[in-house]
This record gives structure tokens, sequence and C-alpha cells, in this order.
């Protein structure tokens, strides 16, 4: 008789690998409660506080995970990602910028491209690895519009300019996945990846990232949340996700615009009802946690130094061009010379989608992984300090705290 399939292994190894795996997992969740409850109460980027979390547990901390941690990142990071990916793309709905709506997409389009144009011209003309400067520069547009949100809920800001504010992260970083993708196959083109040149890798990752995001969108709008609410729509809502990043994976086009057009298509041509996003929310932080801890537990301490210039230089030009675009997107489409001046402050924060899409680069340009990635954690970690700061600080300069007994001033 053949023996069970999952019987244990004579010699204790599978067990006990099985063991450690969900040991490992269901320490790193409960240690992810813990930090965001800190989080709370001390006002620190609960994302900052899981990457910090991640280097200290990790091998170039205490090394208290398991050695073969690190190959379980990638199918994690891709299953995080993806969530985020869909659920930006439902924040992209034809009412979600119709108010403001000018504003919102002159500015999110002007940090987008000053940005990107920016960090890459300028570390190119430092000096540095071409390859290098288009991977950074398509990171560069990536915001937090998680953190964002918590900032101007905390200071009660209410009127035109964070409207505009919270349009523009929810479709920044559509934009920027966009850019990234576009920049990313330049950069495979550059160093003859593809016999097809950019045209080609573009018509790949991105022509087939709107295919099969359009293919699966189309008839999960119409099908999906036709059953009684509860696991079956999670059920429902989770299949199509994983379905996006298997197709796309498979075919070779961005798993991330991918399901970022999943989303749009579903937000915008479901009109018998949202579950799907909200199913999605319930589900997605678990994976957050296990994501932002393992991109910290790849960091390699002894590299940073390494790519002191690299990310300083990154994060002086990111800022400039933050500062810039939004400037120059604001004047395009009219915006006051108060607004303007400070709504590209407001965009600093940087987070998840930057780390994912650098875990990205990095898949693709194995012999500048550790640089991609070391520079784009240690600066996202800077910048998720910073960033909420400097989004407080602007949200000061120019908006005004909704009054009790009156109704919201439009600052």
């Amino acid at each position: 008789m053949a023996p069970r399939a999952n019987a244990p292994d004579p010699t204790g190894e599978a067990p006990l690998s099985n063991a450690v795996f969900l040991l490992t997992i269901g320490g790193l969740l409960l240690a992810g409660l813990a930090l965001d409850e800190l989080g709370r109460r001390t006002r620190l980027p609960r994302v900052t506080l899981l990457i910090l979390f991640g280097i200290a547990v990790g091998p170039s901390g205490l090394a208290l995970l398991p050695a073969d941690a690190g190959d379980w990142y990638e199918l994690i990071a891709v299953i995080a990602l993806v969530m985020v990916a869909f659920l930006l793309g439902g924040g992209l709905t034809w009412q979600a910028v119709a108010k403001d709506g000018g504003n919102i997409l002159g500015v999110s389009a002007g940090a987008v491209i000053v940005t990107a144009a920016a960090v890459g011209v300028g570390l190119w003309l430092a000096g540095f690895d071409p390859i290098l400067c288009l991977v950074l520069a398509g990171v560069s547009t990536a915001t937090d519009p998680a953190a964002t949100q918590d900032v101007v809920r905390n200071t009660g800001a209410k009127g035109s300019f964070p409207r505009t504010l919270l349009g523009v992260v929810a479709v920044d970083d559509a934009w920027g996945l966009i850019a990234f993708s576009m920049l990313l196959a330049w950069a495979h083109a550059i160093v003859g990846q593809d016999a097809g040149g950019v045209g080609g890798i573009l018509a790949r990752e991105l022509g087939g990232a709107f295919l099969i995001g359009a293919g699966i969108g189309l008839p999960a709008a119409y099908l999906t949340g036709r059953l009684r609410p509860g696991e079956p729509t999670q059920t429902e809502a989770l299949g199509v996700v994983l379905l996006c990043g298997g197709l796309a994976l498979a075919t070779g086009a961005s798993f991330l615009l991918t399901a970022m057009v999943a989303g749009f298509v579903v937000a915008n041509l479901a009109r018998h009802h949202t579950r799907p996003f909200h199913e999605i929310e319930n589900i997605e932080w678990p994976f957050m946690v296990l994501f932002f801890v393992l991109a910290g537990a790849s960091l390699d301490i002894a590299a940073v130094p390494a790519v002191g210039a690299l990310g300083a230089g990154y994060m002086v030009l990111r800022t400039v061009g933050r500062v810039a675009g939004g400037w120059i997107g604001g004047y395009a489409v009219g915006m006051s010379p108060l607004h303007r001046r400070w709504i590209g402050a407001a965009l600093m924060p940087q987070a998840g989608v930057a780390t994912g899409m650098a875990l990205v680069a990095a898949d693709a340009f194995p012999t500048l992984a550790d640089v991609i990635l070391t520079t784009a954690i240690a600066t996202t970690i800077i910048f998720e300090l910073a960033g909420p700061l400097a989004t407080q600080w602007a949200l000061a300069r120019v908006a005004r705290p909704a009054a009790p007994s009156s109704s919201p001033a439009d600052g």
C-alpha cells in the first residue's frame, strides 16, 4: 500500500519544516498586530515599524527567521501586491475624480512625470548605471495613500486642498505603475533582453496587462456579488485577484498593472455591488504584514554604506521632483498659488507599492538586485518617517480644520 501523501517523513524533517513555517507565519502575524497597536499609540507609521521589525529579526539583525524564509518572500509579495493593485484600480472610479477632477489629474500627472524625470536624469548625470537610473525613476513615482489618508483624518483638514490631495494619492500610484512599467521595458531593451526592443516589451507587459485585466474584469464586473454576502463573495474576489496575478506572471505581463486594470473595470462597470473591494480589504492586511516584515528582512545592512551616495541622490531628487511636479501640475490646471506651492510637499510618503516595484525590478535584473532593494527599502523607511510630517506641515499651511458648528471651510 502506498503511503499517504501527508504521512510524516521517516526522518522527521518534513513535519519539522512545516512546524517551523506555521510557527514563523503565526508569530509574524501576531507581531504585526502588536506593532499596529504600537503605531496607533506612538503615531509612527506602521509600515515603517514592520520593516524595522523585519530588519531586526532578519539576517542583518538577530537572525531569528528560518534560513529558507527568503524563499517565501516572492510568492507572498505577489499575493499582497496584486491585492494592493486591485484596490488601487478600484479607487479610479469616474465619480471619485469628478469633483476637483481637473486638479487631481493635473497634479498627479505633473508629480509622476517630473519626479521620474528628475530622478532618472539626475542620477544619470551623476554617473550612475543607466539601468539603476531607469528603475529608481519608476520607483520614485509611488506614494503611500494610507499614510496620507491617515494624516488628513488625524488633522481634521477640510476643503479643496485635502480633497485634491486625497484624489491625487488615489490615482498617483496607478499612473506610477504605468510609468514604472514603461521605464522597466526601456531598461530591458537597453540590456538586450528582448529582441523586439522597447515596443515589444511594452506590448507584452503593458498591452498584455490591459488585455488580461479587462478580460478578467469584464465578466467579474457582472458575475461577482450575485451570490449571498460573505464567504462566496470573498472567494470570488480572491479568485479574481489571484487569477490576475497568475495569468500575468505566466504571460510576462505586469501583474501590478493587470490587477489594477481589473479593479478599474469592476469598479466602473459593477453597478450592483462593491463587495469584492471590501472583501479584499478584509483579507489584505495579513499578507501586507508578512510582505513588509520579509522586505525588511531582505535588507542587507552591510550594503547600505555602499549605496549611500545613490540613496542620498535619490532622496534629494525625488523630493525636488515631488515639489516641482506638484507646482507645475497645479499651475497647468489653474490651482491657486498657495495650493500649488504645498501640494508637492504633501506627496512625500512612500511605502508598499515602491517596495513592490523594487522587488519586480530586482527580479528582472538579478545582478543589481542587492543595490535596488537596499536603496528602495532604506529610502522608503526614511520617506515613511519624514513623509507624513511633510504632509502634516503642508496641510497646516493651507487647510483649516472643520469648525464644529459650521460648514467645512474650503481651504
